[in-house]
């Protein structure tokens, strides 16, 4: 008898002796930029909807349900709209907030804190929600920009596939370029549903990543904004 052949084939990658699939249990992260191919922007979001109602229907069929039934007959086409419109558009650059800079006329140099940010992400591991909030800060070089802006900046970043170390630090470095300073901190404090709902089933753990930038990276620039948080 022939064995039974996987249904996705990983061709044999792995990264320190371990496959693919193990790695996917755990937090790997690459690299700075979220992994996109050259082509990634070759179908309009129109041609991308289609193609992915046609697919997410096939497996809808696969798992043995029925599309003819009124409940779940319009789902393809809510889960492509879904995934191009709302929870991964943060993957079309032409989504990106437009930032507007200001003078700092009120000539305000103590650290802003913009904190308990929600978002909403998805593990990029097994396409499972990630929810947290975000705090960000920053100490201004002379410019400022709309408090709504950083929000906004989050919720790019987050509406992707995506893992936490990432996460975090594309926020800081798009930051550090709109404001034109290195004093900058995000904190990220998320619950992955890859770990409470599936694999270990860990309910109550969460995860916390930072970056410190410039006059952060000190303790007592990092005491001072843990205390804010705490209020």
């Amino acid at each position: 008898m022939n064995k039974r052949q996987p249904l996705v084939k990983t061709n044999g990658h792995n990264l320190n002796g371990f496959d693919v699939e193990e790695i996917g249990d755990d937090h790997l992260y690459t690299g700075l930029e979220t992994p996109m191919r050259a082509d990634a922007f070759k179908l309009s979001d129109i041609e991308k909807k289609e193609r992915i109602a046609i697919l997410f229907e096939e497996i809808m069929q696969v798992m043995g349900l029925d599309l003819t039934d009124d409940s779940l007959k319009g789902t393809p086409n809510r889960v492509a709209k879904m995934y191009i419109d709302e929870i991964f558009s943060g993957l079309n650059p032409q989504n990106k907030p437009k930032i507007a800079l200001f003078d700092n006329k009120y000539q305000y140099n103590q650290m802003l804190v913009e904190k308990n940010i929600t978002f909403y992400s998805n593990c990029e591991h097994h396409f499972v929600p990630i929810i947290g909030k975000a705090h960000v800060a920053y100490i201004s070089s002379g410019k400022v920009i709309g408090l709504s802006k950083l929000n906004r900046i989050v919720q790019y970043y987050a509406k992707r596939p995506q893992v936490q170390e990432r996460l975090t630090n594309q926020i800081a470095e798009d930051l550090k370029a709109t404001l034109q300073t290195d004093d900058v901190a995000v904190i990220i404090d998320a619950k992955h549903l890859c770990v409470s709902s599936r694999g270990i089933k860990d309910e109550s753990s969460a995860t916390v990543t930072t970056f410190y930038g410039g006059q952060f990276n000190t303790p007592q620039k990092i005491a001072e904004l843990q205390n804010y948080l705490k209020e």
